[in-house]
């Protein structure tokens, strides 16, 4: 029986030579995305599903069937909804310097499993094309990453080097060139304008914000509008299911007819009181 070639330590970490168990896109394991230790977010897109599925049934069946149990319950978990929105958003612009933290650790995180798999490595690479950056805070971020690290013991070509989306597309060439990134960094910093952007994606993100913030803002009224005639729908539906002949009179307008109704109703319980 032929035995196994070994193939060298120094050819695996060149080479990018890993088992073939290891082999797995980022949406069969995105821990390694998010950093959640233990959590999958798939689990998390399930969950969020599931809750949709089941407001949606209940509006729907609620209304069409006119339960108001369901519609009670509906107009609740959108107001619930809707509030937890407001408190995130609230609480995300208090507490700035805390999101800011840990979306930086969730870019390193993500740049020291660049190599470990390729859905992840496009993701990052199509992010810095698109705002132009590289890295967290800037192309040092990429001494995180083994491959790329400067220090004397990395045997790897691209160490001191950065990813080819980091590199200032050339107009005059129509095939990409993945080696531009190496050596970059071996080189001073004032020599690094000419090949490679120097904004970290963070600061690239922040920057798109303000100048998008008409779009930002309009995409958050619209779902806000949303929420709320959810929540008026399913509370009229309840009141009419309640109450129809009630919703009739105040529909029509007329104050005399609502005068009328009440005594209506007034005399009714009187008698139902007086049967008991």
């Amino acid at each position: 029986m032929r035995s196994k070639r070994k193939i060298p330590e120094f050819q695996k970490l060149c080479c990018g030579h890993k088992p073939k168990d290891k082999f797995k896109g980022v949406l069969s394991d995105l821990t390694k995305v998010t950093g959640l230790h233990g959590l999958d977010p798939v689990v998390l897109v399930l969950v969020v599903g599931i809750v949709m599925f089941t407001l949606g049934f209940a509006g729907c069946v609620g209304a069409l069937r006119e339960n108001i149990c369901l519609l009670k319950f509906f107009c609740g978990a959108i107001v619930f909804i809707f509030l937890l929105e407001l408190a995130v958003a609230v609480l995300a612009f208090l507490f700035q310097d805390w999101v800011r933290d840990r979306v930086k650790e969730f870019f390193e995180n993500n740049i020291k499993s660049y190599r470990d798999d390729i859905d992840l490595q496009n993701l990052i690479d199509s992010l810095q094309k698109i705002n132009h950056c590289c890295g967290a805070q800037g192309p040092d971020d990429w001494d995180l990453n083994i491959y790329f690290n400067c220090s004397s013991e990395s045997k790897s070509r691209e160490k001191c080097g950065v990813p080819f989306s980091c590199c200032i597309p050339d107009p005059a060439q129509k095939v990409v060139n993945t080696q531009c990134g190496y050596d970059v960094r071996k080189k001073s910093k004032s020599q690094w304008d000419d090949q490679i952007f120097i904004k970290g994606c963070i600061l690239a993100l922040e920057a798109w914000l303000p100048r998008n913030i008409y779009i930002v803002a309009g995409v958050f009224i619209a779902i806000s509008l949303l929420q709320v005639s959810c929540f008026c729908y399913a509370t009229f539906f309840n009141f009419a299911n309640a109450d129809p002949l009630r919703v009739k009179v105040i529909m029509e307008g007329d104050s005399r007819c609502l005068d009328i109704f009440n005594a209506f109703r007034y005399e009714n319980s009187m008698a139902k009181n007086r049967i008991l």
